[in-house]
């Protein structure tokens, strides 16, 4: 099987509202999330998971999940799309998001992802799922933004997780090859991921060795 994405190199994020077509990071799908996340929000409020409507985004819908905060650094999956489950060879309906992270990166995935909810924040992730035997190498970018439930705290996430090549044999798990945390505005107007992984804000990089149809699994909230 393979999946459709851009041409990238290294482990740069790119600014995924003026690169959606750099590669994985910069995935067209992220960057269609992206915008419309940004499309929900109002000043000085952030989206509400209510406010989330499959319709709007049914050309992206494979690569998004809807996922709910379980404890510090950890969100499970509620809503997710075909993209994920063909990733991890199953349905994924449950599953912590950290299953798809290599245990040597979910530390530093799991330092991000609570950054989205407890500032709240933007969170944008390159990753890298290494070659072995009957997997070819795999990139992929990750994109996580916060939603407020019912009672106005942030405890949900819209998300995406994209990747660009032959899946080969699943399930894939991925290295953390670099990382954007931006803070949300607090006027609500928010402001575009910053095009490189390489200033502020990025998580530690990988050892230096490291080398439509449309489907959604929904689960009862």
């Amino acid at each position: 099987m393979r999946v459709a994405g851009g041409r990238g190199s290294g482990g740069e994020v790119v600014n995924l509202a003026d690169r959606a077509d750099a590669g994985p990071a910069g995935h067209p799908a992220l960057a269609r999330l992206w915008r419309y996340w940004q499309a929900l929000r109002r000043p000085g409020v952030l989206p509400d998971r209510a406010a989330v409507d499959p319709r709007r985004i049914e050309d992206v819908l494979e690569f998004a999940f809807v996922a709910e905060r379980i404890a510090p650094g950890e969100v499970r999956l509620r809503v997710a799309g075909s993209h994920l489950a063909a990733l991890f060879g199953c349905e994924v309906r449950g599953m912590p998001l950290s299953a798809f992270i290599l245990p040597q990166a979910r530390a530093d995935v799991a330092a991000a992802v609570e950054a989205a909810v407890a500032h709240p924040a933007m969170v944008a992730l390159s990753l890298e799922s290494p070659a072995a035997f009957g997997c070819p190498q795999l990139r992929a970018g990750l994109l996580v933004l916060p939603l407020s439930d019912e009672r106005g705290q942030v405890s949900r996430v819209l998300g995406g997780l994209a990747a660009e090549g032959s899946v080969g044999r699943a399930p894939r798990r991925f290295r953390l090859l670099g990382a954007r945390v931006t803070p949300c505005a607090r006027d609500g107007a928010g402001s575009p991921l910053p095009p490189s992984a390489g200033a502020a804000g990025r998580a530690p990089a990988a050892p230096a060795r490291r080398a439509p149809v449309l489907r959604l699994v929904h689960s009862r909230p």
